[in-house]
């Protein structure tokens, strides 16, 4: 099983080629457990104000490719806001 850091870097090399269930376990291991699950959707609660939530979809076992920049986008700021 890869690591987190490993498909942190294969998403940002490769954006359309994500797998689902990896942009799920990087969402899960950097915002927690999603807020709403339902069907093919998962929601993300971000620590800040303004737009406080990534939102994911299953296409096919797919991530779709600009949900995966959002993920990238919010990593990003989250390791801001930390140093």
């Amino acid at each position: 099983m890869p690591k987190v850091e490993d498909i942190v870097a294969q998403m940002r090399a490769h954006p359309k080629s994500v797998r689902f269930a990896d942009l799920e376990r990087v969402c899960r291991h950097f915002f927690g457990e999603a807020r709403h699950s339902g069907g093919s959707h998962r929601v993300y609660k971000m620590p800040w104000a303004g737009d406080p939530r990534v939102n994911i979809q299953n296409s096919k076992g797919q991530a779709l490719p600009y949900q995966v920049r959002q993920v990238l986008a919010a990593i990003d700021r989250l390791n801001q806001e930390e140093e």
